[in-house]
């Protein structure tokens, strides 16, 4: 077998190093392309040397940069049809684009390799006459492979010849232009800008494209998977008006989750997808832009299907199904006594609105929905189709905590009679659909959010006079049981995190979300957006969340002394506009009542801090606190000192890097060290960098992994953390950081990348089996 390899790899390689032959015809040497069936049996030899010998590879060593929407190319390798599918030239993340472009969303804009390639898509593995030679010459990924293996990475500790840019320009050869891309670019063959494989790893793969690169049919549910299916499926396909409204709505907060039986010892994630069939037939999944344009059908069925592909960890949001959650839904939306007479319109100006599409859902039922898992709620602003997203992301800042408004106090006839009256001004950009003129329909929408919080401020001014006062019995502890009572949200510029607890050294700023407030957040940033939109729509959705923050931290200030309250949040807003300005003053002056809270020194907002820490105490999650390390307590405790270093000096640090600390004890741990980009103000769209803060740049270092991004590795010994807690107190500029690197990191460049890359994973999985995903190395810098 190896021999008969070597053979066709040096006939290869002498075809490719002929300068004539890129103008050979490979119609003519392997026949004519067309698309073939790739999939054997689960029970063949062929479809169980794919998964269990083939696929891991493939996960570990190309998954890693190819699975988001922002996988070069286009190339999404995390699953047979997205191999199958191949790569694309066109770019997904186009900011500047006039017009929509048409959606290429894997499993749903085309459910054949043949209407893939209707849409432009080129293969990667070879469709010609299916022989050894032909799979290897006329397979993109078989060239790519044996172009690394002839042209390894220069033995340089920072590369040279690649560019690592996230918006580097795309070279996307289809095989017929690959002889020109090599002589271009020879050390550019594949995993590009990384070590090669192993030669077990190198041959394996190529054996397997040799023979025809078969893969397995899908994998089918278990009896006992099948029968939680179905129990789901009955659920979400009830024929009274009431269940298919609450279908709807279940399904426009679920629909990018990864849904799991928490009951099963082995979850498998499923996805919950639209389909123009009832349970016990096929499914015939619905494909639309967004989940609540028009199905074109009488009736919409809601389906359970399972996830195809490898679970990555930026695109994965698991959510446990269990009887305790069947029990949550049947309280809130089927035991309530309501109506539903009517089902709601698919029609933009009432679907893109959650405030009259489900206005005869209980506000309070609404809202629990949201609240029982509001990690995943809010993930789904963070985790959706925005693998990156500097101009959406560039609205919050690096990170602050999230609270929220408990619903069985807000539950007033009074506050959901004023969410009904309040419909009209609470639209949203997504009724204008995904072309868009940004500057006429922001002036209307800023005109609409004015009337709206000044309804809402003589609301809560009315409201909380005559003996009434805000105080922090009105937050959501969570029942004394849910973790998702406090938030943390970080942001690492053009990507962002969201966990459980209050994590890290208090923060400059903090939201508190009503029900209004979480559910056209949802539908901006979620349901209503649109990656493949024009411009314009990109640019509005911006624009409007700008409105949307503001008014979380009003909320928030809301429970400081009335005359600190503005003067606090606008010194979040440093030189900011006239325009800012006097939409601080409207937004917060009006609320003109005192607080309940007591206060006793002259830094309120760190007390309210501590107050609300304290009231949330029983359900804060700690798992990220820098304890119970295996570590001796010196060494934690010089740990936990990271987050009290700020300062100019962090410039050069990364935005997420991780490190592997092997303990004394013969057990490894691992932290994500995060570097909080401080600004004077979050108010500008285009020139983020003039309003950096870098002298209040800080760091938080947190045990386990947070972000999908790491942009480097460090790999130490327990006894070196005093060093690297040093290293890091001492830092100055670039030249510090690249010491930092010389002494700690495994830079992409280290021929031990790859087994480093598989002890972080190990490690992940073990840890966190059920929020497990690969990471993500196409912002791994090269420094």
């Amino acid at each position: 077998m190896y021999l008969r390899r070597f053979f066709i790899v040096a006939l290869v390689t002498i075809f490719a190093g002929c300068a004539t032959y890129a103008g050979l015809n490979y119609d003519q040497l392997f026949g004519e392309q067309h698309v073939r069936d790739r999939r054997a049996a689960l029970e063949s030899t062929d479809s169980v040397h794919f998964l269990e010998d083939v696929k891991p590879i493939i996960d570990n060593r190309c998954v890693v940069c190819h699975a988001c929407y922002d996988a070069p190319c286009q190339l999404k390798m995390s699953s047979v049809e997205g191999i199958d599918r191949g790569a694309s030239k066109e770019l997904v993340y186009q900011g500047t684009r006039l017009t929509a472009a048409t959606p290429t969303r894997l499993f749903e804009d085309a459910q054949t390799t043949q209407e893939w390639r209707a849409l432009g898509f080129h293969p990667v593995l070879n469709e010609r006459d299916q022989t050894p030679t032909a799979n290897m010459e006329a397979g993109l990924v078989a060239r790519l492979l044996m172009q690394k293996e002839q042209h390894p990475l220069p033995d340089d500790v920072q590369l040279e010849g690649f560019d690592f840019s996230i918006d580097r320009e795309q070279v996307c050869p289809t095989i017929e232009e690959l002889d020109q891309y090599q002589q271009d670019y020879p050390t550019w063959g594949m995993p590009y800008g990384m070590p090669n494989l192993n030669n077990q790893e190198y041959n394996t793969l190529l054996s397997w494209l040799e023979d025809g690169a078969v893969m397995n049919k899908t994998i089918p549910l278990t009896l006992e998977q099948q029968a939680l299916v179905n129990q789901y499926e009955a659920l979400f396909n009830g024929d009274s008006k009431r269940h298919q409204l609450v279908a709807r709505y279940v399904y426009e907060h679920l629909f990018l989750s990864h849904l799991y039986f928490s009951d099963l010892e082995t979850p498998r994630f499923f996805t919950l997808v639209r389909s123009e069939t009832p349970p016990g037939q096929p499914v015939k999944r619905i494909a639309t832009r967004r989940p609540y344009d028009d199905p074109m059908v009488d009736r919409v069925y809601y389906r359970l299907i399972p996830e195809q592909g490898t679970i990555v960890d930026k695109t994965h949001m698991p959510f446990a199904l269990n009887k305790q959650r069947i029990d949550n839904w049947n309280q809130w939306f089927f035991k309530p006594e309501y109506s539903v007479t009517k089902l709601p319109s698919y029609a933009p100006e009432v679907a893109a609105n959650p405030m009259t599409a489900f206005i005869d859902l209980p506000v309070k039922s609404r809202f629990k929905f949201m609240l029982d898992n509001a990690q995943n709620t809010i993930s789904a602003f963070i985790k959706g189709p925005v693998c990156r997203g500097q101009l959406a992301l560039n609205v919050i800042n690096d990170r602050f905590w999230v609270f929220f408004l408990d619903p069985d106090k807000s539950d007033i006839p009074e506050v959901n009679e004023f969410y009904r009256s309040q419909a009209d001004n609470l639209k949203l950009p997504g009724e204008l659909e995904s072309n868009t003129l940004p500057v006429t329909n922001w002036v209307l929408y800023s005109r609409q959010q004015a009337r709206y919080l000044e309804a809402k401020s003589a609301f809560i001014n009315e409201w909380f006079k005559d003996g009434r006062h805000l105080d922090t019995n009105v937050i959501w502890t969570g029942n004394g049981t849910n973790p998702n009572a406090a938030l943390t949200i970080f942001r690492h510029f053009d990507s962002a995190s969201v966990v459980q607890g209050m994590v890290g050294e208090p923060p400059k700023t903090a939201w508190i979300l009503d029900y209004a407030l979480l559910e056209r957040i949802h539908y901006l940033l979620v349901a209503g957006f649109d990656v493949y939109g024009n411009f314009g729509h990109q640019l509005i959705t911006r624009m409007f969340m700008d409105f949307l923050r503001l008014e979380g931290e009003s909320n928030f200030v809301a429970l400081l002394p009335r005359d600190v309250r503005h003067v606090e949040q606008s010194s979040w807003y440093q030189e900011q506009s006239t325009q800012l300005s006097d939409f601080l003053q409207r937004n917060v002056k009006p609320f003109d009542q005192p607080t309940q809270v007591q206060y006793h020194t002259d830094n309120p907002k760190a007390e309210l801090y501590a107050k609300l820490q304290h009231k949330l105490s029983p359900v804060l999650n700690d798992r990220y606190d820098i304890v119970d390390t295996g570590f001796s307590d010196d060494n934690e405790a010089l740990l936990r000192q990271i987050a009290q270093i700020k300062g100019e000096g962090l410039r050069s640090i990364p935005q997420i890097m991780m490190l592997m600390i092997d303990g004394n004890n013969g057990q490894s741990q691992l932290f994500t060290l995060l570097h909080n980009n401080a600004h004077t103000n979050i108010s500008s769209l285009f020139d983020e960098e003039s309003n950096r803060d870098y002298q209040h740049d800080d760091l938080t270092l947190v045990r386990g992994v947070i972000g999908s991004y790491p942009a480097a590795y460090l790999s130490l010994d327990e006894n070196q953390i005093p060093a690297l807690v040093n290293m890091l107190k001492n830092m100055r500029n670039e030249q510090d950081y690249v010491k930092l690197l010389d002494a700690f990191a495994i830079r992409r460049s280290n021929p031990e990348f790859w087994s480093f890359s598989d002890k972080v994973h190990q490690w992940y999985r073990q840890d966190q089996p059920i929020e497990f995903g690969l990471l993500d190395y196409n912002r791994f810098e090269n420094r």
